[in-house]
């Protein structure tokens, strides 16, 4: 049985525009540098679970379309390289501190699920995202909040 994340991406650094532009429409989910988000692409995260594409630190943030995970935690190798953006010295091929795995868009939401709706709609109530002080990049959804998402936007699962 799948498991459902939020997963966090600035429009103006990657998109769920540019996921759809990628060969396969399938990208790494790098760069993430929270101990807590690192320890759900390590250990949680898995092949099939579905995600919740979320534009942040934007006009209106909002639950922008959907994906699923195609591959399962791997060492983040931008971690390792000094002239990546997401370089940390302290993780080593032997013992890596950061982690990603590999996402593949699936369809837009026909319209984008902003915080107000969010706050709005009792089924969304609870959800991390909302959360005051909660900017994790990466976290867990409810099966039944996943539902409210496809049921609000009118969409079969397309897990």
């Amino acid at each position: 049985m799948p498991k459902y994340w939020l997963m966090k991406s600035e429009p103006s650094c990657f998109s769920f525009d540019d996921l759809k532009q990628m060969p396969n429409k399938t990208e790494q989910w790098d760069g993430v540098r929270n101990y807590q988000a690192r320890n759900f692409l390590r250990d949680e995260i898995k092949i099939g679970d579905g995600v919740l594409f979320y534009h942040s630190n934007c006009l209106e943030p909002s639950i922008v379309g959907l994906a699923k995970v195609v591959r399962d935690g791997y060492p983040d190798h931008t971690a390792l390289d000094p002239r990546a953006k997401h370089f940390d010295p302290k993780s080593t091929d032997d013992k890596p501190l950061w982690f990603m795995v590999d996402v593949q868009y699936l369809c837009p939401l026909p319209k984008p699920l902003s915080r107000d709706d969010l706050r709005r709609h009792p089924l969304f109530a609870g959800m991390g995202v909302l959360r005051k002080g909660n900017r994790l990049s990466v976290q867990p959804v409810l099966a039944e909040e996943w539902q409210a998402v496809l049921a609000f936007s009118e969409l079969a699962d397309p897990l």
